[in-house]
């Protein structure tokens, strides 16, 4: 028998491990009292969100038990990696959680289950929920004509200004048209400031999303030639008919081939490193946005790359709402965004299929989503997938006072596109983080840093063809 490729393992370890009982990886049984007939789902969650969420569940189904599986990582692809080790080790989760890093991966990998035929089945069931969600957010979800989930949450790169740098600065917020020239000169001014003269005017961290990838959008570019998959007619036809911002949208994204070491790439990169180089913006570290929260709040960072998430980051460490701003990204030769999108995902012929179903389509409905610690009483950890809960009130406690952007980032922005994640997106995020860290500390200079990452990307694309 020759060997497996890890496509085939995973596809075997999924279907092998469907049957066995919820094992191994730490878990909270978070409802359901144990009767003849009880399923117990595997949700790969932090179970502190969904406490009031699996409460109410218990009405609708009492047989139910939701057991959170918390698994946690540096980034997405970390946290995709443990998932997969898990399943590959014979414990699998029965709903798992896919930002947009991982979400082509497990539909590439057969772990995903395709939505397509329950969701034609119960298409008056969902009418209203897509109707509160952008087309912008669902195509994101689609992979080769077949979706894999319905968004949750989403964040797009926006620009967050801390305006009490600003004001010491004597700068007012921007326009939402500004450009990369009125930035950078922004950037300059408010370096420097502070009690301890200690600010800089930018900062970001080193990562597929919301890193020096608003940069690479902005100029007209990727990392990866994009394109879009045929088919995908059945859900925009069924679900968006009505929608303008729906029409010429496919089956999904395709990433054919890799082209990190295009000028316009390389431009970016050089204009990032100058960042650095002139004071501007500390050196990028790996991580998740949050662990910048503390410097922005206490007014060590000016601008700042985030999406909604970041109101609750900043109001976790004490900023007060009219402290802080949020601005479109800077145009420059265009003013096109990217963002992710996250959502659950169901195990493939997993064991408990029907259980998971139903408590995923529950989940859609909006008086549930409220629940979610994410959003309970207005706090808001991340974006909401429905246009509908980001209102003023949600953000009448945290700020900030042009909250409308989030939303409208995807709602009046319909070149909004998504963060290039492949199958492979793991090894992807891994080469990209690397060369990044080269580039910005100066190691290596822009262009060999992304000579050297085109050929590790060209290798990773004929090592899965």
């Amino acid at each position: 028998m020759g060997k497996l490729s890890r496509r085939e393992m995973l596809q075997t370890t999924a279907a092998g491990t469907a049957g066995l009982a919820a094992v191994s990886l730490p878990g909270a049984a978070l409802a359901g009292v144990p009767s003849q007939d009880e399923v117990t789902l595997r949700f790969q969650v932090n179970y502190n969100f969904y406490i009031d969420v699996v409460e109410a569940y218990k009405s609708v189904a009492p047989h139910v038990t939701v057991e959170a599986v918390q698994v946690t990582g540096t980034d997405h692809a970390e946290v995709a990696t443990k998932i997969l080790a898990s399943l590959a080790a014979g414990n699998p989760v029965d709903i798992g959680y896919a930002a947009t890093e991982a979400t082509q991966l497990y539909a590439g990998e057969g772990l995903a289950m395709g939505l397509k035929d329950r969701l034609l089945d119960q298409a008056d069931d969902f009418m209203e929920y897509f109707s509160d969600v952008s087309a912008v957010l669902t195509e994101t979800m689609l992979f080769e004509g077949d979706l894999y989930q319905l968004p949750r949450d989403f964040n797009a790169a926006n620009m967050y200004l801390n305006m009490n740098l600003l004001n010491e600065a004597g700068i007012e917020v921007p326009g939402e048209d500004w450009t990369i020239e009125e930035f950078t000169d922004m950037a300059k001014a408010l370096t420097g400031l502070g009690e301890a003269g200690d600010s800089f005017g930018f900062a970001w961290p080193n990562r597929l999303w919301g890193g020096w990838m608003p940069w690479i959008f902005v100029n007209e570019t990727n990392i990866l030639t994009e394109e879009k998959a045929p088919g995908g007619e059945w859900f925009w036809d069924t679900f968006y008919a009505d929608d303008p911002w729906a029409e010429g949208r496919g089956g999904g994204y395709r990433w054919p081939e890799p082209q990190a070491n295009n000028p316009a790439v390389v431009e970016a990169l050089e204009y990032v490193v100058s960042l650095t180089a002139d004071g501007y913006a500390p050196t990028a570290e790996l991580g998740f946005s949050e662990n910048l929260a503390g410097f922005f709040a206490n007014d060590k960072i000016a601008m700042f790359p985030a999406g909604g998430f970041f109101t609750g980051f900043l109001e976790a460490n004490g900023m007060a709402k009219d402290t802080f701003d949020v601005q479109f990204w800077p145009n420059w030769k265009s003013q096109r965004h990217q963002l992710g999108v996250g959502a659950a995902w169901i195990l493939n012929g997993g064991a408990n299929v029907e259980a998971a179903w139903d408590f995923v389509k529950w989940n859609t409905r909006r008086d549930v989503m409220e629940l979610i610690g994410f959003f309970k009483d207005n706090s808001t950890l991340t974006t909401p997938a429905r246009r509908s809960m980001c209102n003023a009130e949600r953000f009448e406690r945290t700020g900030p006072a042009n909250w409308h952007v989030f939303y409208d980032t995807v709602d009046a922005r319909p070149d909004t596109g998504p963060i290039p994640a492949p199958v492979f997106s793991i090894e992807l995020t891994n080469i990209f983080t690397r060369y990044t860290s080269l580039a910005v500390s100066l190691e290596q200079s822009p262009q060999d840093a992304l000579d050297n990452m085109q050929a590790e990307l060209e290798d990773l694309y004929a090592r899965n063809a």
